[in-house]
């Protein structure tokens, strides 16, 4: 009986003219053109097998020109006999949705398109709980917000937006698989804080497994759910634990070449029906929570940075954003104007997001209304949705004027008084009410004139120009290794600056075993990042310290001196190592494995090491051959060849700051590179955490 039970149906495209031709997502990045054709047509073929012993599949003709067809299911979305074809964000795609839309016109399908003009990538990001009329829908990277609240509108069901904060998964169906039964997996990391709330709010934890980075990395949750099957490009030992207690059937098909361009399993198939995804007759209506209003903001925009403040500001406060209209100045010293219309997952959140917006000078333009006040009931307590004050000059619009507040301070609040022809607006400090005064609530009919705009305070981005002691190290680590593997891959070159720091925190070790294994392509530093690293070698000290036990040892304050003197008899390093007096270190791996060195001298040096460049300008030259054609640049506890490195790098480069010091991280930081990231944390455990989200 089992055999005759309805099959669910998916729809393929066979991949004929795949390949890697353009970069739109952090996986293609290095791939282009390195895809095996006759490879990929086995993988997908294998697919194809696995997943017709599940289910029915029907084939989408592939067109030439188009490389991406074969991820089908960015195509659209189909409910019952509607299909919503995609609005993609990139023009390389855009072509893909006429095939898509012919297909499903043939075969009957009522093609409704969303309205407006947002972003909508399909069943990529609007993955439907199997058997309920909810809808999982994915913003931030690819798809806009404004998609979830139409797509509720049309489909009549329930759209929880969940926010993508991480560039690698782009698209929510590669980071979050719904399974029959309410269950789901997914990897946390890939959103946002609320967004992980509204996955808990629905999702027992009984119900629901968080896969690790290793899962997340190989795309273990783009995977086709059918007919008792998970279907998946990669499992886990864990993953395939839990999907097999639930009554899963686990099926792996490794999906390299396609994995590649940033897809698997699911992104290769669109499912064609969702049994249960329609809301019972006479249920209530569910009303979408994402909520949009109107803003301008006049001023110079782009020459001080005040739209980009702006757009981090929505985004940053879990909202998204649509650009109505930008006039610019047309001169530098004519002001620029700009409408935004702003959307966020909820109604609070929009009220949060517009806050932050007014104290950057935006003022809400849907229509004006006067603040809204509210009576203070306790002496010294304000009405719970006051409105805080910023050190910019503030209007409150009373009565349908405009009325300059007085005293502007920080962290006060709008008390609004006087006679009824003439208001008065002053900032007041929250022990200072009394009860009885009126006090500005909300964000309606307040607009401040700053003079700065800085950038919204984030938590930790790869790749960007920000620093802080308090972000998740262990996180940002991953993706550096994730990065530093990607660019061995594909024979990309990183270049490591260093310090002697290094060697005293016990992260020499570490550094070398990068060296030996391929991850370093050029290695520079000091006199005394050689000198104490080969002390290490010979002695197991650093100045003198023994590393392993954190102790002094006695006369050990000569063992440098030792080892430059033991290098400067060979005539130089790579003697010293050919001759097997150095037989471990940084730097004996450097000569071991052919990577280029070059060592900056100073005024303190010891010695210095014959291999040391006391000239300058040549050591100048020496870095900048060796930083020519770099991809990336570990900058490690070394605030003088950093910056000097910082200053001769040019655009592009994506550079790694690490030091201890907060000060050293914000200087590179400061030279607007938007590919530098800086660390602030001791570089020996970074350097740990390094290598062993490498793999060590």
């Amino acid at each position: 009986m089992a055999g005759m039970a309805r099959r669910d149906r998916f729809l393929l495209c066979m991949p004929r003219f795949y390949g890697i031709e353009y970069v739109i997502n952090p996986w293609m990045e290095g791939n282009v053109g390195r895809t095996d054709a006759a490879e990929a047509m086995r993988q997908w073929e294998a697919l194809h097998a696995a997943l017709a012993a599940h289910a029915a599949i029907e084939l989408l003709e592939p067109a030439a020109g188009l490389p991406d067809m074969p991820f089908t299911a960015n195509a659209g979305l189909v409910h019952d006999d509607t299909f919503i074809p995609s609005r993609f964000r990139f023009p390389q795609r855009a072509p893909e949705t006429p095939h898509a839309v012919e297909w499903f016109r043939r075969r009957g399908a009522r093609i409704v398109e969303l309205p407006g003009r947002g972003t909508f990538e399909g069943e990529g990001d609007a993955l439907f709980q199997p058997g309920e009329p909810l809808l999982w829908g994915g913003y931030g990277v690819r798809t806009s917000l404004q998609a979830d609240r139409h797509l509720a509108e049309i489909l009549d069901v329930e759209v929880v937006p969940l926010r993508l904060i991480d560039e690698r998964f782009y698209h929510l169906d590669t980071c979050f698989c719904p399974l029959p039964g309410g269950r789901v997996f997914y990897y946390p990391d890939a959103f946002d804080r609320e967004s992980l709330e509204r996955i808990g709010a629905r999702v027992p934890a009984e119900q629901r497994f968080e896969v690790d980075v290793a899962d997340a990395l190989h795309f273990a949750c783009n995977a086709i759910v059918t007919g008792g099957a998970v279907i998946t490009s990669f499992a886990s030992d864990a993953l395939r634990e839990r999907l097999e207690r639930w009554g899963h059937e686990v099926v792996v098909c490794p999906l390299g070449q396609f994995v590649m361009a940033g897809g698997a399993a699911k992104c290769l198939a669109l499912r064609l029906e969702h049994p249960g995804a329609r809301r019972p007759a006479g249920a209530p209506r569910v009303a979408s929570e994402v909520r949009e209003r109107a803003v301008e903001v006049q001023g110079d925009l782009l020459d001080r940075g005040l739209m980009n403040a702006l757009l981090d500001r929505i985004t940053d406060g879990g909202g998204d954003f649509e650009i109505e209209a930008f006039q610019p100045g047309l001169r530098h010293d004519q002001a620029s104007l700009a409408r935004l219309r702003v959307l966020a997952p909820s109604p609070e959140r929009l009220e949060a997001i517009l806050a932050q917006l007014i104290e950057a000078g935006a003022r809400v333009a849907d229509e004006e209304h006067d603040a809204r006040l509210e009576p203070v009931e306790q002496d010294g307590v304000a009405p719970r949705d006051f409105y805080s004050t910023t050190i910019f000059p503030t209007d409150v619009r009373v009565r349908g004027r405009w009325v300059r507040g007085a005293r502007q301070r920080m962290d006060a609040v709008l008390v609004v008084d006087g006679a009824p022809g003439e208001p008065r607006v002053t900032c007041r400090l929250i022990r200072e009410l009394r009860r009885g005064d009126l006090v500005v609530c909300g964000i309606d009919g307040v607009r401040t004139e700053p003079t700065h705009v800085p950038r919204a305070a984030e938590m930790f981005g790869f790749m960007t120009a920000d620093a802080s002691s308090e972000r998740r190290v262990e996180l940002t680590v991953e993706r550096i290794a994730w990065e530093m593997r990607r660019l061995r891959e594909r024979a990309g070159k990183i270049v490591v600056v260093a310090s002697p720091v290094v060697i005293h925190t016990g992260g020499g070790s570490h550094l070398a075993r990068l060296v030996h294994r391929g991850y370093v392509q050029a290695l520079l530093g000091g006199n005394g990042l050689a000198a104490h690293d080969i002390e290490q070698a010979l002695f197991g000290t650093s100045l003198g310290v023994d590393l392993k036990r954190g102790t002094s040892v006695q006369g050990g304050h000569r063992n440098h001196l030792v080892a430059i003197n033991l290098v400067r008899a060979h005539g130089g390093i790579r003697q010293a190592v050919e001759a097997g007096a150095v037989q471990s270190g940084i730097l004996y791996e450097c000569v071991r494995h052919g990577v280029p060195f070059a060592l900056a001298g100073s005024i303190r040096d010891d010695g210095p090491l014959p291999d040391t460049l006391v000239d300058l300008i040549a050591a100048q030259a020496e870095y900048a051959r060796l930083i020519a054609g770099a991809d990336m640049i570990l900058m490690l506890a070394s605030m003088l060849h950093s910056i000097g490195v910082g200053n001769m790098t040019p655009a592009g480069v994506r550079l790694i700051c690490v030091d201890i010091s907060p000060a050293v991280v914000t200087k590179l930081a400061d030279r607007g590179s938007v590919e530098s990231t800086g660390i602030v944390t001791d570089v020996g455990l970074f350097l740990n955490l390094l290598g062993a989200a490498l793999g060590d």
